[in-house]
């Protein structure tokens, strides 16, 4: 009798195991800026869970991961080790150009906000984007790939012409938007130039040193994504419901960033160990020329540049050919 104890007590066990195993994860990966206030909500509101609990799926493990740049990131979603990405569209064309047809495909979700990059200098000789020559140390958060990166190769095409497209390469070196704060604010590290992200961006201009040489929205001729959400082919076909749980989320996160940037700021702050007030977060987030929406916009001219400058090896026809169907109803560009 004991030993036919033992042994149900061990199946049960073994059972219970099994449950556990089979408990699905979504492990977010996001970057250092604000763009990816979405993803704080999220966390904090657990709203994948709630969204995947509608659609009866009772238990949900969400982990969340922090990286500098689309790279590492970008590995992850290969090596299947994350599942849901926040970064620039340009870091995600490369991915998608790159897997394209193969089981790990990525597309994107949806867009997270609209917002401006701003190249910035706290050298007095550089003022324009012809000045940019004089850059010694331009930080982006990954060389060539990343939105800030390819920022400042349009400004270079438009100073010197498409075919001098990496004229200021040269001078990129990867670094974080915070550290490209902090050496831009104690003139370190030979950074005299930069290109600021929020809310950084505005950290830096309350120094009278540091001024605006070039806005992104000039250089890519409109308002432009700034970030996205994106995932893989195989986490968006392995269950749809779960997936359909992740849309869900975002577009709840993204109704509750509009209606109240103040408390969206604010686990930003906790997520970043930020000792910015939120006010200033919740300024950053709102400014006249931010707006939080999934919708993308003017994403394809964006791919479309990379592929003409050889970045990525695919030109894609139309916004939904790197967009999973769900967004496509969506008024996108």
């Amino acid at each position: 009798m004991r030993r036919l104890v033992l042994a149900m007590t061990a199946m049960a066990c073994g059972w219970c195991g099994v449950a556990r195993a089979q408990v699905p994860e979504v492990r977010i990966a996001r970057q250092f800026s604000m763009g990816y206030l979405q993803f704080n909500v999220m966390e904090h509101e657990k709203l994948i869970q709630k969204h995947a609990a509608r659609l009866g799926i009772p238990e949900v493990k969400v982990t969340a991961f922090r990286f500098n740049g689309p790279t590492a990131m970008n590995d992850g979603l290969l090596s299947d080790t994350v599942d849901i990405v926040g970064g620039s569209p340009h870091g995600m064309f490369t991915l998608w150009s790159r897997a394209r047809g193969t089981p790990q495909e990525v597309r994107a979700i949806g867009a997270l906000v609209t917002l401006p990059m701003l190249i910035t200098s706290n050298d007095p000789e550089i003022r324009t984007i012809a000045d940019m020559t004089k850059c010694k140390k331009l930080p982006v958060p990954s060389v060539r790939v990343s939105g800030p990166a390819v920022a400042v190769q349009l400004a270079a095409v438009k100073q010197f012409g498409m075919k001098e497209y990496n004229k200021f390469d040269a001078a990129t070196v990867t670094m974080s938007p915070a550290d490209a704060t902090i050496a831009m604010l104690t003139g370190s590290g030979d950074v005299n130039c930069t290109v600021a992200l929020p809310p950084y961006q505005q950290q830096q201009l309350a120094d009278p040193k540091i001024h605006v040489v070039a806005n992104s929205f000039d250089l890519m001729g409109g308002p432009t994504t700034y970030t996205v959400a994106y995932t893989s082919k195989r986490f968006h076909d392995r269950d749809p419901k779960l997936y359909q749980a992740v849309y869900d989320a975002l577009t709840e996160a993204t109704e509750i960033v509009n209606k109240d940037i103040r408390k969206a700021s604010q686990y930003w702050i906790e997520d970043s160990d930020s000792k910015l007030s939120v006010d200033f977060v919740a300024g950053a987030g709102s400014g006249k020329d931010v707006t939080w929406t999934m919708v993308p916009q003017e994403t394809l001219r964006q791919a479309t540049f990379m592929a003409e400058i050889g970045t990525i090896k695919v030109k894609p026809q139309s916004w939904k050919d790197y967009f999973f169907s769900e967004a496509w109803g969506l008024p996108g560009s």
